[in-house]
């Protein structure tokens, strides 16, 4: 009985510690290659907010757009400059029942961006889930993925939902983001997601919850962290969403606030390529940051 509890913690604690950052702490001198290092915050943006936000802007409008038979409630909200954006001559008087989405979200992430990445067994022994590229190439400095999940500012409460949970990510100024897709993390999403609409207009995505998420964007949290033998080839940027940021394309968010009456923008964080990368690549980055 102990020796199969013993094993049972060993491969958990094998899986866990690819994303524990006292883990991380203890063995600095041991992988140097594992370090993140910035002077200040500031300094953290390697790639330009308006480059993020371009990319971002480019993918959502192509989901918005192979999604036009479900977002006719959406659509007809919009200014008429805007509703033509996404519609053809064709789309704005064929039947809604013909306007079913007829793409998947990994290819039209390849036709727009160049790339797709999926998740998949890790490369890592005993690390569970990691990400690839798997059709395509990305390009250096160019977003790969986004961190999905709850954002709590530092005086929100986050105790019971980070218990036992390997996917709370630290932003540079202590803002904390719980990518915790299962149990109790899973819940909160849903509740805040659920809570902040407009009218018909959802402002967050959750499909990354499941197995087939509409942002195909949204899996950054299964990235793993690098080792000596496989140096990091992404980075994480946080990225704060700017007000003028089109209100149709907010429900491709993958991010929510915890708190309601928050006036802070919405922080979203990005996975930025250090090199090129190249189809049948997994994503390897830096969890354990030191600002000087």
């Amino acid at each position: 009985m102990t020796k199969n509890l013993l094993k049972v913690f060993n491969e958990k604690w094998n899986s866990y510690k690819h994303r524990f950052i006292p883990w991380i702490a203890i063995n600095l001198r041991k992988n140097e290659r594992t370090l993140r290092k910035v002077k200040e915050g500031s300094q953290d943006k390697l790639v330009p907010d308006e480059k993020v936000a371009a990319s971002l802007l480019k993918l959502f409008r192509d989901l918005l757009k192979n999604d036009l038979g479900r977002k006719q409630t959406v659509l007809h909200m919009l200014p008429e400059p805007s509703r033509n954006a996404y519609q053809s001559p064709q789309s704005a008087v064929m039947p809604f029942k013909k306007l079913s989405r007829h793409r998947d979200p990994c290819e039209l992430m390849l036709d727009s961006l160049g790339f797709c990445i999926e998740r998949r067994p890790s490369s890592l022994k005993n690390a569970g889930t990691g990400v690839f590229v798997t059709m395509g190439m990305v390009p250096k400095g160019a977003m790969v993925a986004m961190y999905p999940g709850t954002v709590y500012q530092k005086y929100e409460p986050i105790f019971f939902q980070s218990l036992g949970n390997p996917f709370v990510f630290r932003c540079i100024d202590g803002v904390l983001i719980d990518g915790n897709d299962k149990g109790i993390s899973k819940i909160v999403y849903r509740s805040c997601s659920g809570r902040d609409r407009l009218g018909p207009f959802s402002l967050s995505d959750s499909t990354w919850l499941t197995a087939c998420p509409e942002n195909p964007l949204a899996v950054g949290q299964y990235v793993n962290n690098c080792s000596n033998e496989k140096a990091a080839n992404v980075y994480y940027q946080e990225f704060d969403v700017p007000e003028k940021f089109p209100l149709e394309l907010r429900q491709y968010l993958p991010n929510v606030n915890y708190g309601h009456n928050t006036q802070l923008p919405l922080r979203c964080v990005v996975l930025v390529a250090l090199r090129d990368i190249d189809s049948g690549e997994e994503l390897f980055s830096n969890y354990y940051t030191i600002i000087h």
